[in-house]
């Protein structure tokens, strides 16, 4: 496994396969993703241990590739599903807490997410308003945002996530999301977990890799990440068999550089398709 921003390979004794992390923004909205970096390397062997792999690393790898339907998640919908067939792909959060601690939750939640075409009232004048950080959105009428939270320490078996659904057999291009002022955003968290049809596991962290920055405000950050620099890389070639969203680092020293044990997100990008509100919303 190499660490990003070194030519160091890292192995650990867990036997799982490549783990990579992406975002991605709807095409023609948006600049052109950065080109794909090359790779100095094979894909990451974690057969070999080694003492110096980031600790980020080491709990995800603990936590391994997390789902909705996994029996230790609890899946969240709303209840009003009538407009969700309408929606080729869906992000469904769920909370992971076999041990029922009550640290972690996951949820969409109107009026957090990041504004494209809101309606505002200055008491007398009607408005509208748009972040200049999203001047594109996904279809969302009430301005959802998906919540991710663990509060207490960073070793608690726990996390708050999303599933990605839709998108088994499909070929990543680009990952992304858009982030909001004062979120966590660690090498490990907010980070897609890819999981491929070879049994790979790909993790790409809101930190790690660097990402490109398409957008940004006082309010939120506008997020991509090219496949190829997931951890490790996503090939062209690659094909998807679950995509995640996951949140499991706390307000301690593991979770640094930031301490809030929160995000808000919005926007999620997979391949040009953004989503920007809950199932049945």
């Amino acid at each position: 496994m190499r660490a990003h921003g070194t030519s160091r390979w890292f192995t650990t004794p867990i036997l799982l396969t490549t783990v990579f992390l992406v975002g991605c923004d709807r095409a023609g909205d948006r600049p052109a993703p950065t080109a794909v970096r090359s790779i100095a390397g094979p894909r990451a062997d974690l057969a070999v241990p080694s003492a110096s792999v980031p600790d980020w690393v080491l709990q995800a790898l603990n936590l391994g590739a997390i789902l909705s339907d996994n029996p230790s998640s609890i899946a969240w919908t709303d209840e009003d599903e009538s407009d969700e067939a309408s929606d080729a792909i869906t992000i469904v959060p769920f909370d992971f807490d076999p041990f029922h601690t009550s640290l972690v939750r996951a949820r969409w939640l109107r009026g957090i997410g990041c504004p494209t075409n809101a309606t505002t009232n200055d008491g007398t004048n009607p408005g509208t308003f748009m972040d200049g950080a999203c001047p594109t959105g996904g279809k969302d009428m009430r301005n959802e945002g998906l919540l991710l939270v663990k509060t207490g320490p960073t070793s608690n078996f726990a996390s708050a996530g999303a599933e990605v659904k839709g998108v088994k057999g499909i070929s990543l291009s680009e990952l992304g999301y858009d982030i909001r002022t004062g979120s966590h955003c660690g090498a490990g968290t907010p980070r897609f977990n890819v999981v491929t049809s070879d049994g790979a596991l790909h993790f790409v962290g809101c930190a790690s890799p660097p990402p490109v920055f398409m957008g940004a405000s006082t309010g939120w950050k506008r997020l991509r990440w090219d496949p190829a620099t997931a951890f490790p890389p996503i090939l062209a070639s690659d094909v998807v068999a679950s995509i995640a969203i996951v949140f499991d680092e706390g307000q301690d020293a593991m979770g640094a550089p930031d301490f809030s044990g929160l995000a808000v997100i919005d926007n999620i990008d997979i391949n040009g398709t953004l989503v920007g509100r809950g199932p049945g919303n």
